[in-house]
């Protein structure tokens, strides 16, 4: 054969090899026009990326963020003021107000349990709001599972009488417990006035029915499936409550708990009333830091502070499971 005719495998490695080339080629050139696109974008302000349609204008997205910013300080002063008064000494405190302390002192912190007994105003507050938050706890726990998954004859009036007594205000209660407690007493000679379980009963009766609430609504948004596929295993109906639904709804009852606790560690109104000198809870306890002729106000806020340590702790802690028990139920 002569020597410019081509063979046929040079013919097919030629065509094989020019259609890669070429597409390479091409991609190299569209990368090199992208790049110059995006650098003229980039020079002339043309790159920046386009706003939805449906989201929010800037003036309201930094309206938002000035309202939050003045929100934060404004809830944040309060604390300064606490924080800067409790490590301040008492003629500072009592003296004209200084953003920045002059004298910075922790005396404050160690005398607040000498001037009053904290530490045992500390422990009737915890034995109470623990002792109340557990019975609330189990007896919503029982009270909601009827309510959710029983029908009974005068469900409904139930429901809407135990949620309608939150409508009155305690004061209206205090005179009634009062009286129930003494004539108890009386009756029995079990002295429930003056003692712990007088407060634990108290604030039972306040917590109870929002707790019913939270749970029943929690307990319906669980499938009533899983109650079934344990009574098939052979549950009963208290083992479906302990081994299926109360595992499903810890986030409500977290939440049950960290409302009874709050509303038992804060309650001044019936703690006034209900304890005396032994019994006496810290809301109450405060008040010995004022007295006749002085008021320690620096260990007033280095108390108040000491006194916000566990409800603060316990709610970073278990937040989460709040949010959730308070939104379950709303959306099935």
């Amino acid at each position: 054969m002569s020597e410019g005719v081509p063979t046929p495998a040079s013919v097919t490695t030629t065509a094989s090899v020019t259609p890669a080339a070429s597409t390479r080629g091409g991609a190299a050139d569209r990368l090199g026009s992208a790049r110059r696109t995006a650098g003229r974008a980039r020079r002339t302000g043309r790159g920046r990326p386009v706003r939805s349609p449906m989201a929010a204008p800037v003036s309201f997205l930094w309206t938002r963020r000035i309202l939050l910013t003045l929100l934060a300080v404004f809830a944040a002063t309060p604390l300064y003021v606490m924080l800067s008064s409790s490590l301040k000494p008492l003629q500072d405190v009592t003296g004209s107000f200084r953003w920045i302390p002059a004298h910075l002192t922790i005396r404050p912190y160690l005398d607040i349990w000498e001037t009053v007994p904290l530490g045992r105003y500390f422990l009737n507050s915890f034995i109470v709001s623990a002792a109340a938050t557990l019975c609330s706890v189990v007896v919503a726990t029982f009270a909601a599972y009827a309510v959710s998954r029983y029908r009974f004859r005068g469900k409904r009036v139930f429901t809407v009488t135990v949620l309608s007594t939150q409508m009155f205000p305690g004061i209206l209660f205090l005179l009634p417990l009062f009286l129930l407690f003494v004539n108890i007493g009386n009756a029995t000679g079990i002295a429930l006035y003056g003692s712990r379980g007088a407060l634990i009963l108290t604030y039972m009766t306040f917590t109870l029915p929002l707790s019913i609430w939270m749970l029943a609504g929690y307990f319906d948004s669980i499938p009533r499936d899983l109650d079934e596929a344990a009574q098939v295993d052979g549950c009963g109906a208290l083992g479906a409550l302990f081994r299926v639904l109360v595992p499903a709804a810890t986030p409500g009852i977290v939440a049950v708990g960290i409302y009874a606790f709050m509303t038992a560690w804060g309650e001044v109104l019936f703690a006034s009333v209900m304890t005396n000198d032994v019994t006496r809870t810290l809301s109450i306890g405060l008040q010995g830091y004022s007295t006749q002729t002085e008021v320690y106000w620096n260990q007033v806020m280095a108390a108040s502070l000491v006194v916000s340590v566990p409800i603060v702790a316990g709610f970073l802690l278990l937040q989460r499971y709040l949010v959730a028990g308070l939104t379950a139920g709303s959306v099935k």
